[in-house]
């Protein structure tokens, strides 16, 4: 089948919750994949941040084939013997007692939540627990997570709505302190917003939202599953301020590109409220996902992508603020948000332009693209891409001149 025969029947089998771009991925490989009819293209999204290391990255599929010929799954009825040396080393790289691994960022989430009330129940004896969450906040897509996002299309229509949860203006310390009060037990925040378009805190704000939650006796949590990893140049977003919290949210990232993993990383005062029976999951630690995960951990530990997204993603930030019809560009390492000029095209026009030159990028919010390449991409590819960028925003110039006056 070519691309179009593709797109036709997956639109007419399965629902409608997502709008790709018209390409059709068969193969891929680092940076770059290649659709049914052949053609290449160098990926800007990387499965937003799932695929940090690149595609088919080799040390982590010879984990995967390795593992696929002795165990895939036990469940967490029994140990097995890939686990321990996972749980040990990701709780390490997290500089926490210990771990609970689940497979999508949504889990992990909820898991965090869970454990925020249970802790709060059980640590600070509150009876109704609340969470402060930010505005133009993503954290998933399940019932409970869409009852404090103020997406319209993705809370619409889900309700009734978990109660719980009180929505503050990102970037605001301020807003934070005045939103505490004694049935609190948690803050919950992206140390960079992804879904909103790569919005960075201003300075010095993590590190006071550590402070409050210090100062409050309650949870600081880090949904570090988009910009954790490597991402951003650091092994996690908070640590550009010197910022732990008290418990990170993983995912993404963590499964290598191969398989969903996903985890919450806390100390064992936290994540010791937690007791047998009270939450699991059948495929959550499962010995794939733990050699895959143990993978990941030990790429990590090595510094060499955080290195790489850190001297990449400064000369890529420069170069696109250059950009003609460019009016913001935001973000850390190899991660950007640009925003256009919505009088020149839209998000979505300039994707589907660059998809045309060889680029897939993600739109958000109307005129703002992200990119966020494989870690792997080399200085020659990001500046090919910037490029073909330049070429997209200088044809819709081009096309806006050549309009009449009205």
């Amino acid at each position: 089948m070519n691309t179009r025969d593709f797109i036709e029947l997956s639109e007419s089998r399965s629902a409608h919750n997502y709008h790709p771009l018209p390409v059709v991925i068969a193969s891929a490989e680092g940076a770059w994949v290649v659709d049914v009819d052949g053609n290449r293209y160098l990926d800007c999204l990387a499965g937003y941040s799932s695929l940090n290391f690149g595609h088919g990255n080799p040390e982590i599929l010879a984990a995967a084939r390795d593992q696929l010929d002795r165990v895939t799954l036990t469940s967490r009825a029994f140990y097995h013997d890939r686990f321990a040396a996972f749980a040990a080393g990701l709780a390490e790289l997290c500089g926490k007692d210990m771990i609970l691994p689940m497979n999508t960022g949504a889990e992990a989430v909820e898991t965090a939540i869970k454990v925020a009330r249970k802790w709060g129940h059980e640590v600070k004896g509150v009876r109704e627990p609340n969470i402060i969450v930010m505005e133009d906040n993503f954290h998933g897509r399940t019932t409970t997570i869409v009852s404090f996002s103020t997406d319209p299309d993705a809370r619409d229509g889900y309700g009734p709505y978990t109660p719980g949860f009180r929505i503050v203006k990102y970037g605001s310390a301020e807003a934070i302190r005045e939103a505490v009060d004694e049935n609190t037990v948690a803050v919950l925040i992206e140390p960079i917003q992804g879904e909103a378009g790569v919005l960075v805190p201003p300075d010095g704000y993590l590190a006071q939202v550590r402070e409050i939650c210090t100062s409050a006796g309650i949870l600081m949590i880090a949904d570090e599953i988009q910009s954790g990893l490597g991402r951003t140049g650091e092994t996690f977003a908070c640590d550009h301020e010197g910022v732990v919290p008290d418990m990170y949210v993983l995912g993404k990232a963590l499964g290598g590109g191969v398989v969903p993993v996903s985890a919450v990383a806390a100390d064992a005062d936290v994540l010791g409220v937690i007791r047998p029976g009270q939450h699991g999951s059948t495929f959550g630690g499962n010995p794939l996902a733990c050699a895959v995960g143990s993978a990941v951990v030990a790429i990590l530990n090595r510094g060499e992508f955080q290195r790489r997204a850190r001297e990449l993603g400064a000369g890529l930030h420069e170069r696109l603020r250059e950009l003609p019809g460019v009016v913001a560009v935001r973000g850390r390492g190899l991660w950007a948000g640009i925003d256009i000029d919505p009088s020149l095209a839209s998000g979505r026009q300039v994707c589907e332009a660059l998809m045309r030159r060889g680029v897939l990028a993600k739109d958000t919010h109307g005129s703002t693209i992200r990119l966020a390449p494989p870690l792997v991409v080399t200085a020659e590819d990001l500046a090919w891409m910037v490029d073909r960028l330049g070429d997209a925003l200088s044809a819709f110039q081009a096309e806006r001149q050549a309009q009449p006056i009205a």
